[in-house]
């Protein structure tokens, strides 16, 4: 089931997050968050952007954001996307889905383009990226230091939807949190 993150969820999150930071390079935090952190980022973010997770059996296995690509307000329809899945409940379509339901509820808010940063050479997360129909933006060279090396990351940006003149303003996250095309999107994925 896909449903919205909620900040007791900060536990499940901290757990799936963690062997990302201590032992690889998905991201490039270097120093562990406590569950406490976590709930402040599902708190602080939920307002604005969609945080979405997949639960079963009343275990969350993945979970999957949105948050402000850059702070100028030209930038306004523009999210940078994460998605997290627990090593274990990898290699089910889990990550599509969740990513599917989280493209949606951003097309909901008025966005029209996702981005997503992938440290190389990331071979599944591209490849997951690549199937939801994100296309190479860029890549930054030796960028990131982490486990004793430094590491190349790629942009890749998705279009969610067609830009308007004018375009509308976005809708924040939690306006549409209780509405029927939310619901909608979480059930049909």
């Amino acid at each position: 089931m896909i449903r919205v993150a909620h900040e007791a969820d900060a536990a499940a999150i901290h757990a799936i997050y963690a062997p990302h930071v201590t032992d690889g390079m998905a991201t490039f935090e270097t120093v562990l968050p406590g569950v406490d952190a976590m709930r402040e980022r599902v708190r602080a973010r939920l307002p604005h952007y969609p945080w979405l997770v997949w639960e079963e059996g009343g275990e969350v296995l993945a979970y999957a954001y949105a948050y402000r690509f850059r702070e100028r307000a030209a930038y306004d329809w523009i999210a940078e996307t994460s998605i997290y899945v627990h090593a274990d409940a990898q290699g089910r379509g889990i990550a599509r889905r969740l990513y599917g339901c989280l493209f949606d509820a951003m097309r909901l808010q008025g966005l029209t383009q996702a981005v997503g940063v992938i440290t190389l050479p990331g071979t599944a997360s591209v490849a997951l990226h690549e199937a939801m129909g994100f296309a190479p933006a860029g890549v930054w060279r030796q960028s990131g230091w982490k486990l004793g090396r430094w590491w190349d990351v790629g942009v890749w940006q998705k279009e969610l939807q067609a830009a308007t003149i004018p375009p509308p303003s976005p809708t924040p996250f939690a306006a549409l949190v209780s509405t029927a095309a939310l619901a909608h999107v979480m059930e049909s994925t």
